[in-house]
């Protein structure tokens, strides 16, 4: 086996050796158990500085996360796809908000900084909510954290394979806090689906089957360098598109403090999901579609239409390799991503609403890669609640919470998540295609379903089931700026 610390002809990836970058970032933490604390600071800086100091060993970096993760890939490939056990170690990510960063400064972050994306991590999400489409239901006056008078100053991520682990960690870090006089604003738990749904989200599809590659952490393949080794499709970027102080798709990476380097702006969204009424939407949209006469392919029912929705079947095969049937799942075959939408130009076979085609346009932009290239995150998302299944009993009908974490990471918030909010997701002329909003998490909006039968396209109406209930703006600095400002 090739070493994972080097791609196929033996060239070191410096970025996998990393002990400055901050776990989860570039190496998932990738645990079945999640706790993130949204943490308060008191007034005093000198305790916050030893909890700080006491805080930093505890951290992982992306050695050690990387390392771990390529002994239990290995170990679960020699297990013919069973979980290794003994391997179970506990993360723990640390990442402030701008209010945090100046509290531990005692001076402004960013001096002399007007860059969009910079501006955006200053105002925050509460005052970023309209650019991201947060409004009605979603709106932050109803949002259970990141509120104007719900000050955040630090975010903590708990990851585990194990849940009494990630319990016995998460309340040891919340007593520290504790003492040193934080307190915990906010608390979320996450935990992926149980059986067949691991891996999936609520509405039942497989999720972040779509993850971009960065090069110098990532082995390209040998035989199409363009793309991960063993993930075709997955695009291998610069590294600055996600962490600061790199070489970016554009070229060098914008003026930036030096404290920034090799940190990595960080979203954290509660997404609420209504299940059954998702689910009845699409149902009553392939309905619609059979009494209007629209001619269909044989067989089709709500399963298709709610596949064209998302742009993937339930088991992650894409619609446009599978347009009409999903296919049998092939134990250890790569995720379907190597996806053109280049042959696909009216959207008859992905729609151009479709959440993975609005959210990575890939080749559908003027015919090449490079402007969704630019707009992509780093998503590390996990389910919250208990999955919909009314026969299961309490705790697993409509009225109960649940949704997704949404953790993601990049470069420039400006650039990349309000980005991809406002003129992919929430961009009813997506492109001048008169697609509609994104019918999973965007707002309210007639879609427009193009099909070979009816290529002038026919409007479906999409409710909002995904309801925005919280949203933090955080950076997650290096090691060395974390011991920097601990030492201050």
């Amino acid at each position: 086996m090739t070493d994972q610390g080097a791609d196929a002809a033996g060239r070191t990836l410096p970025l996998r050796h990393s002990d400055d970058i901050q776990g989860d970032i570039l190496a998932g933490f990738r645990k079945d158990h999640e706790t993130v604390l949204l943490l308060r600071f008191p007034d005093d800086q000198r305790p916050v500085r030893k909890w700080l100091r006491l805080m930093i060993p505890q951290i992982a970096t992306t050695r050690q996360v990387a390392a771990f993760n390529a002994e239990f890939s290995a170990a679960r490939h020699a297990r013919a796809g069973i979980d290794p056990a003994g391997l179970s170690p506990t993360w723990v990510n640390l990442s402030l908000t701008y209010a945090g960063l100046k509290f531990l400064m005692g001076e402004e972050p960013f001096p002399d900084t007007t860059l969009p994306g910079v501006q955006a991590f200053i105002h925050g999400a509460f005052a970023r909510a309209e650019i991201n489409g947060d409004e009605g239901d979603s709106a932050p006056d109803h949002w259970l954290f990141g509120r104007e008078d719900q000050p955040v100053h630090a975010v903590l991520t708990i990851a585990s394979d194990e849940q009494a682990q990630l319990e016995l960690r998460a309340s040891e870090l919340r007593v520290a806090a504790a003492r040193a006089g934080l307190t915990v604003a906010f608390e979320q738990v996450g935990a992926t689906l149980p059986g067949d749904a691991k891996g999936h989200e609520h509405f039942g599809f497989k999720d972040g089957v779509s993850q971009p590659g960065v090069r110098d952490f990532d082995r390209p393949d040998p035989r199409d360098p363009i793309h991960v080794d063993g993930k075709p499709g997955t695009r291998i970027l610069p590294a600055g598109e996600f962490v600061i102080g790199h070489p970016k798709l554009t070229g060098d990476a914008p003026p930036l403090p030096d404290w920034t380097r090799n940190g990595s702006f960080q979203v954290v969204r509660r997404l609420a999901q209504d299940v059954p009424a998702w689910w009845a939407q699409a149902g009553a949209a392939r309905r619609q579609l059979e009494q209007e006469g629209v001619e269909l392919p044989p067989g089709t029912g709500t399963e298709w239409l709610a596949a064209r929705v998302v742009g993937r079947w339930r088991s992650g095969a894409s619609v446009a390799h599978n347009p009409n049937t999903e296919p049998p799942t092939k134990p250890g075959a790569p995720d379907d991503n190597l996806i053109s939408y280049a042959t696909d130009e009216n959207g008859h076979t992905t729609p151009h609403f479709a959440h993975i085609r609005k959210t990575n346009p890939r080749d559908g932009i003027a015919g090449d890669f490079k402007n969704a290239d630019t707009r992509r995150i780093i998503r590390r998302g996990i389910p919250f609640g208990q999955p919909f299944d009314p026969s299961s009993g309490a705790g697993h009908g409509p009225d109960t919470d649940r949704g997704l974490v949404f953790i993601a990471y990049m470069a420039d918030l400006a650039e990349q998540f309000e980005f991809l909010q406002q003129r992919w997701i929430n961009d009813k002329d997506f492109f001048q295609t008169d697609a509609g909003h994104d019918p999973v998490i965007g707002k309210d909006s007639d879609i427009t379903l193009k099909l070979d039968t009816k290529p002038e396209g026919k409007k479906l109406h999409f409710a909002q089931f995904v309801r925005t209930e919280g949203t933090i703006y955080a950076f997650a600095p290096a090691l060395t700026t974390l011991r920097d400002l601990a030492g201050r």
